[in-house]
């Protein structure tokens, strides 16, 4: 930072200012606001962080994450009342526990940026690499809670979002955090009286790395659209339909309403009039019963893809027999034009006390405290799902649910050979808040990252038609009876992302390891 001066306390000053801070990025995330905001929302805290020891910034970084946090995910409380069954501060409690933990994070990246400036390592190079470490970190520890990762704010943002194919969602996190970094410095040198010949250079030389690092992002998205499109002009094609039945939760499970609940899928795509060899797609779960027993349910749907001649993929339960118990798996099933089961998937990556109870041998408490919650097996890994008869070979790379917000079931797909990648979900859970529309902002990433169509098929929204720049070519509202029909074309080219992965990460916390070396030695100054 430039400015001089005493340390501070952690005054109203300071608290106002972090509590801005986590307002603007709250706001930065759908429904509520723009993403815009998020280039500038870490500005009042960098602010606040002056004249502060790394203790004090720490305690303001919590402050701002912890308020960011209760604005992105206030929806955990409402899943909790009403579909676990439990008080309402007991939904509030968990909210804000998790809350705390995620803010934790943010409280890092506070102290980390005073520490370091302590040591003499500017903010323009320590707070971008600071936050795409630590928002790495929080990805994958404790199995991993990525859920809107700064970058994915910029999801409508098309030409921001192309350099996502190289670097994923962090390198666009890394970029937001920089450009704030510079806005700050700009405003705070306009502030500053004293020593403005001596620093001026140097807030010429931030201002001009921002503006490279934008004019890189602007231009490779610009060029990418462009060559992405004039390809995806040339790919073979199919007809796709997607159905929303729009079940409501709490009557979905009852055995009165299964017959019903099929009659309403089945109708809802013969309306869409589908074209034999192409896709049809029902949501998570769309059979709220067993499919694999063969029974009428069964026949029922089955008979759909055989009056229509396309392939039908859905969600389903499925059990399995392990000894004398039964191992329960969230599926998909895809079913030929001649209704047989072709091939299944079973989710990989379950969510915590949502499908299944972590540590339950060592807490068997636990199972009194989350009432309404399945407890399911993982699958065995990605493999992609193979329609038979096609050119050229058509794969699909299934993510249910929360697995559409992970860079890595995206990847792992591609590399497997999938051309195609299908969300199916049931965000029913959420109700009308911000979640529906978080979930998808984050799965347009998978679409750029690996340069392929995905298609969303949700029980009542959002259902969606991605393509492969990224661009939402047709969407459902929320909490209605929908079909889209539209058309998926097959690219068949790896990105530097799909085959190396999040190297740009590796290498961001590669040399926040070396400036920590380096500096480690060094006195430490005041954060002025």
């Amino acid at each position: 930072m430039i400015i001089a001066g005493e340390r501070s306390a952690i005054d109203r000053r300071t608290i106002f200012l972090a509590l801005l801070s986590g307002l603007l990025l709250f706001l930065s995330f759908p429904k509520f606001g723009t993403g815009l905001l998020a280039w500038i929302a870490f500005v009042p805290l960098l602010w606040a962080l002056q004249a502060k020891t790394p203790y004090q910034g720490f305690l303001t970084g919590f402050l701002t994450g912890f308020s960011a946090y209760i604005g992105i995910i206030y929806w955990i409380a409402y899943v909790v009342v009403h579909y676990g069954y439990l008080p309402l501060p007991v939904g509030i409690a968990v909210m804000l526990l998790l809350s705390a933990y995620l803010a934790l994070y943010v409280a890092l990246f506070a102290a980390g940026v005073v520490y370091f400036h302590g040591r003499g390592i500017s903010p323009i190079l320590a707070a971008p690499l600071l936050w795409t470490s630590l928002e790495y970190a929080k990805s994958h520890l404790l199995t991993g809670f990525p859920w809107e990762n700064l970058g994915y704010s910029q999801y409508l943002y098309r030409p921001l979002i192309q350099a996502a194919d190289i670097t994923g969602v962090f390198g666009l996190s890394f970029a937001i955090v920089l450009i704030n970094v510079v806005i700050f410095n700009v405003l705070n040198f306009w502030r500053s009286r004293t020593n403005r010949k001596r620093q001026a250079r140097r807030i010429m030389a931030e201002v001009a790395a921002g503006c490279l690092v934008m004019v890189i992002l602007f231009g490779y998205g610009i060029f990418r659209i462009g060559d992405v499109e004039k390809v995806l002009g040339q790919a073979p094609q199919m007809p796709v339909i997607l159905v929303q039945g729009n079940i409501d939760q709490n009557i979905k499970w009852r055995p009165a309403f299964q017959e019903e609940t099929i009659r309403i899928y089945k109708s809802l795509t013969r309306q869409a009039a589908p074209s034999a060899g192409g896709l049809i797609v029902w949501p998570e779960t769309a059979t709220p019963f067993f499919f694999q027993d063969q029974n009428e349910m069964h026949r029922e749907v089955a008979s759909l893809p055989r009056l229509t001649g396309d392939w039908l993929l859905f969600g389903s339960p499925r059990y399995e027999r392990d000894g004398l118990d039964l191992v329960f798996l969230n599926s998909a099933f895809l079913l030929s034009p001649d209704g047989r089961i072709a091939s299944q998937y079973d989710k990989v990556h379950l969510v915590p006390y949502g499908e299944y109870v972590p540590l339950r041998r060592f807490f068997p408490f636990i199972n009194k405290l989350v009432a309404g919650i399945g407890d399911f097996r993982s699958g065995p890994g990605y493999e992609p799902l193979s329609m038979q008869g096609g050119d050229p070979p058509r794969k699909m790379g299934i993510m249910i649910c929360y697995e559409g917000i992970l860079p890595e079931a995206g990847r792992a797909y591609r590399q497997g050979g999938a051309n195609l990648l299908v969300n199916i979900t049931n965000d029913a859970w959420f109700g009308n808040t911000s979640a529906p529309y978080q979930h998808l902002s984050m799965t347009v990433f998978r679409s750029v990252e690996n340069r392929l169509y995905l298609v969303r098929a949700a029980n009542t929204g959002i259902s969606a038609i991605i393509g492969p720049t990224g661009r939402i070519e047709a969407r459902s509202a929320l909490f209605e009876k929908a079909t889209i029909a539209g058309t998926v074309r097959f690219m068949d080219r790896n990105t530097f992302y799909s085959t190396y992965g999040d190297v740009f990460v590796y290498g961001c916390i590669l040399a926040l390891i070396l400036i920590f070396t380096v500096t480690i030695k060094k006195r430490s100054r005041n954060y002025d």
